[in-house]
């Protein structure tokens, strides 16, 4: 596959589909809230991986929901459990903070497949040391349907909103893993030993806790490409990616890769002097990290591979998740 069929077939994936859906929603929530939102008492904007709200004594509650996509669910409702519990747990942890507990919406046609989603959730829980608290039920539904929502804790936040030009962009992730086919799950999470799931995660608070990092996004269903552009856009800056140094498992094609979720995956902006601990962090968790590219004032983002370079995204001109309003050529 050239760089120029890679790009557009990232442009056409099922996860920038869902993740361009959200500009709509931001879009529609800024014309609806009195003053466009603009009162609302968050420390970061809408559009990053958990709404931030200070508690008042220097530190910040966090609070997220992930809801999961029907055919995942039918297919494969213990393992949706799992996830709504996971992924909730990364977004956290993309934040600075530690997860305290979690709630559920459940929707399903009696027991079958609540039983199997509550099953996963439970183990998520047990996994992530997440107490599951409460939530809501409905076992008379035509189809069955799943959301988690999550409490967490931070001393000082990572954000999305906080790359700079000059930074450099790091990926790290989890290769200890599998496919969960046939869906783009890359699982390196269900047979981990718990303590060193919650300790790989651990690195996330102490860099910002150390100052050796303020900005961060988790990798979502948006894969790294798109989830390092939706970091870009929140921070109005752009970059140029490196496709062939982004983490990969052996013997799994690029695109693939490109437009899977792992389970434990991140983006950082790094400043250069902060680099070196930042990846010593990871190595020692035996988490793959590496430079993927550097960020730039362009507010575009261009892939390169080898002499190859082509344009992923112009945000000038084309908002991705942001407020359309907000992009002066939309």
């Amino acid at each position: 596959m050239t760089l120029a069929e890679l790009t557009a077939a990232l442009r056409d994936s099922r996860g920038f589909a869902h993740k361009r859906d959200i500009s709509d929603i931001v879009t529609a929530l800024g014309h609806s809230l009195p003053g466009g939102g603009a009162d609302l008492a968050q420390a970061v904007p809408v559009g990053d991986d958990c709404a931030a709200i200070p508690d008042g004594h220097g530190g910040y509650l966090l609070f997220a929901i992930e809801g999961l996509v029907e055919d995942f669910i039918e297919r494969m409702p213990w393992f949706a459990g799992y996830s709504g519990v996971m992924v909730n747990v990364s977004d956290i942890y993309a934040m600075g903070g530690r997860p305290t507990a979690v709630v559920d919406a459940l929707w399903s046609a009696g027991m079958q497949p609540a039983d199997e989603m509550l099953k996963g959730m439970a183990e998520a829980s047990s996994q992530y040391g997440v107490p599951i608290v409460g939530g809501h039920s409905n076992n008379r539904s035509v189809r069955p349907q799943l959301a988690v929502a999550i409490l967490g804790h931070a001393k000082k936040l990572l954000t999305s909103f906080t790359a700079r030009p000059g930074d450099l962009l790091v990926m790290a992730v989890d290769l200890r893993g599998g496919y969960q086919e046939p869906f783009p799950y890359w699982n390196a999470s269900t047979t981990a030993p718990g303590a060193r799931l919650r300790a790989d995660l651990e690195v996330l608070p102490t860099l910002a806790e150390a100052g050796l990092c303020d900005a961060a996004k988790d990798i979502s269903m948006a894969g790294a490409i798109g989830t390092a552009l939706m970091l870009l856009e929140c921070s109005k800056v752009g970059a140029t990616i490196d496709v062939d140094a982004i983490p990969r498992p052996e013997g799994v094609p690029l695109l693939r890769w490109l437009t899977s979720f792992p389970s434990f995956g991140f983006v950082l902006s790094v400043r250069p002097e902060a680099l070196g601990e930042v990846l010593t962090r990871f190595s020692a968790r035996d988490i793959a990290c590496n430079v993927v590219g550097q960020v730039d004032d362009s507010r575009t983002l261009v892939l390169r591979q080898g002499d190859d370079r082509q344009l992923l995204w112009d945000l000038n001109s084309h908002a991705f998740i942001g407020e359309a309003r907000e992009v002066s050529h939309a």
